[in-house]
């Protein structure tokens, strides 16, 4: 099960009838992330595969398996910016023994994002998974 955050954003969504208003949610959900900070909008940093232009700056507190997740993200498109503090919602917070066990296809499929998003914006999400867990996977002692 995801942690409080995402699940605060299922319940959302199950209370939004309307796919107009979950994207606002989600348009709404990424106005408020803190913005990340220009020097960390690198190559290193950009996500291959989305239309948009999207960055993620993975963090970690503590060491170990125990080390705790966390990254900034951003996109020049407000409904990326948003899918990306959904994915915040699901992947901060976990540690690096955690992120192995999160099955983001399952948990997004929740939100049904696999049947309204664009099959750009669907390759450009499962592009920023992939470079999230390929992030974590190289962080773990």
């Amino acid at each position: 099960m995801a942690n409080a955050a995402f699940e605060e954003i299922v319940e959302t969504f199950e209370f939004l009838d309307d796919w107009e208003d979950r994207y606002r949610h989600v348009i709404e959900l990424g106005r408020a992330m803190p913005p990340m900070e220009e020097a960390l909008k690198t190559p290193a940093t950009k996500v291959d595969g989305c239309a948009s232009q999207v960055w993620i700056h993975p963090r970690l507190e503590g060491s170990g398996e125990s080390a705790q997740f966390d990254f900034a993200g951003d996109s020049d498109a407000m409904i990326v910016r948003g899918l990306i503090a959904v994915l915040h919602a699901l992947y901060a917070g976990a540690s690096l023994r955690e992120l192995g066990d999160i099955d983001a296809q399952a948990e997004l499929r929740r939100l049904g994002l696999d049947e309204h998003l664009s099959s750009q914006r669907s390759n450009g999400l499962r592009a920023m998974v992939a470079r999230i867990q390929a992030v974590a996977a190289e962080t773990r002692p």
